[in-house]
């Protein structure tokens, strides 16, 4: 079943115990993280990376075995590359809208005072744990940001954000939802970033919208966590 009879029937993409379990998950793990827990916590960054990653593909993997019956990972995604040009094509959207959510981003978090230097200072020490500090950190923090540009798509962008859609008949509202937990699974970056994230993903959710693809927003997504990676190693 392809994503526009999806939509005609009304039909959800997935079990909503499935749903739930996701939810479940995604939260659990930020509560988990707003409290400073982490599996890999107190070991070398490495292994926090490598977990991370390990999670990410497991729990996408947890969402393909529940919508493998009603669609096909392609579709959740958006088709595929069939030339370089569309691939070219691709990458010169998720350019241009990245620069138009920095500016967004830039926009709130300077109505939010999170550009104040203390605050800086904070998401420093914070962040500590996360941010990079040798250069095979820096390649498998890399390795990291594609893991996460692909799989928090599928999860949030591809998934959630189109099962409640379906659920609320309404693509703006699935739009809204899938941000809103978005937003809410970064507990361990506090609360006023979760606000920011949110936004973010809500300019994801509406790249998804327009693109009626996945793949724009996996490339920004995973260009925009390598970059910040490596530019908080920098501050560091």
């Amino acid at each position: 079943m392809t994503a526009s009879q999806i939509r005609q029937t009304g039909r959800l993409i997935a079990p909503l115990w499935h749903t739930a379990m996701v939810l479940f998950v995604v939260m659990g793990a930020s509560l988990g993280g707003a409290r400073g827990i982490h599996p890999a916590a107190g070991h070398h960054k490495l292994r926090q990376y490598l977990w991370t990653m390990g999670w990410e593909w497991l729990l996408t993997g947890f969402v393909y075995l529940g919508v493998r019956k009603r669609t096909s990972l392609r579709e959740l995604i958006g088709g595929r590359w069939n030339d370089v040009e569309a691939f070219l094509k691709d990458v010169i959207v998720a350019a241009g809208f990245w620069l138009v959510s920095m500016t967004v981003l830039g926009a709130g978090a300077k109505l939010m005072h999170l550009d104040a230097g203390g605050k800086i200072d904070s998401l420093r020490h914070q962040l500590g744990f996360l941010v990079p500090s040798t250069r095979l950190e820096l390649l498998v923090w890399c390795c990291l940001s594609i893991t996460a540009g692909i799989c928090e798509e599928i999860i949030f962008r591809g998934y959630l954000q189109r099962q409640f859609g379906i659920m609320a008949r309404s693509t703006l509202a699935g739009v809204i939802a899938s941000a809103i937990v978005f937003g809410a699974a970064h507990g361990y970056e506090g609360s006023q970033r979760m606000l920011l994230i949110g936004i973010f993903g809500l300019l994801f959710g509406l790249l998804a919208w327009w693109r009626k693809s996945l793949r724009p927003g996996i490339i920004a997504h995973a260009w925009h966590d390598g970059l910040s990676g490596a530019l908080l190693r920098l501050l560091k």
